[in-house]
């Protein structure tokens, strides 16, 4: 639970970094901005419709005694209405990082040297982060499905259906954001995989608490700039030769001083 709580309080971490740069915050808004009022747009359309999907999506029902064909019709129409959310979240994020890769990488190697200067590479490129983002997408319309399918359940199955989707979304997310760092290092996929094993609840956590945010209002605006500097705290918190400060309270009394 430490651990978890650790990698959320990286995206606070983040926020005060990027307070001290609110033009590096501000630039990291804009390609979010853009990429909320076109899928808001989609969002309030299936809204003032959910009426009209639902009976479309059930004929079968049209022949059913009122009651049992408007309580199908309702826990369907609250499942189509999760699962656009967690959609919604997760094409966001995709299409945000394919777009703002440019703005994200400026501000994660700017965290980088407010942190303390280190030897970075390239990082990942535009088409790279293009492939990661449309992945990110294909977990979030995976995760959405789901949703859809529990949404038949009464009363719990849209419940259990946020909850797969943060944990499966804000996974992805977060491990995508952290390789940005990582690989400028150098380390392949498989380098990533093997040091960030024993972080994978430090790493879940900063992942959901970045998409509980997508459930505010223009939440997702302001964390993505945020999310995108917490994850390059976190990757310095998990690198053996980089461990800041922030690192003390997992030591022993017989660990050498952290540097920084």
């Amino acid at each position: 639970m430490r651990d978890f709580v650790a990698g959320a309080a990286c995206l606070g971490r983040g926020w005060r970094l990027l307070g001290q740069r609110p033009r590096l915050l501000l630039l990291g808004m804009v390609p979010a901005l853009v990429v909320w009022v076109l899928l808001a747009a989609a969002f309030v359309a299936l809204v003032l419709h959910l009426g009209d999907v639902a009976a479309w999506l059930t004929p079968f029902a049209d022949d059913w005694v009122d009651g049992a064909r408007q309580a199908v019709r309702f826990f369907l129409g609250l499942a189509l209405v999760v699962g656009s959310v967690l959609l919604w979240s997760a094409v966001f994020t995709g299409l945000t990082l394919t777009i703002g890769d440019p703005f994200y990488e400026r501000i994660w190697r700017a965290v980088e040297d407010m942190l303390g200067p280190v030897k970075l590479g390239d990082g990942l490129g535009f088409w790279h982060s293009a492939l990661d983002g449309l992945r990110l997408a294909a977990v979030g319309v995976a995760s959405s499905l789901l949703v859809l399918l529990s949404g038949l359940v009464p009363v719990l199955g849209p419940v259990l259906g946020i909850v797969l989707g943060l944990l499966l979304s804000g996974r992805l997310l977060a491990r995508e954001l952290v390789s940005r760092p990582l690989e400028a290092r150098g380390m392949d996929a498989a380098a990533q995989k093997a040091l960030l094993a024993p972080h994978r609840r430090r790493v879940l956590g900063l992942g959901i608490a970045t998409q509980a945010c997508f459930f505010v209002p223009f939440g997702g605006v302001l964390v993505m700039p945020v999310a995108v500097a917490g994850a390059t705290v976190l990757a310095r918190d998990v690198l053996p030769d980089e461990r800041g400060p922030a690192y003390r309270p997992h030591a022993t009394s017989t660990d050498p001083a952290p540097r920084g």
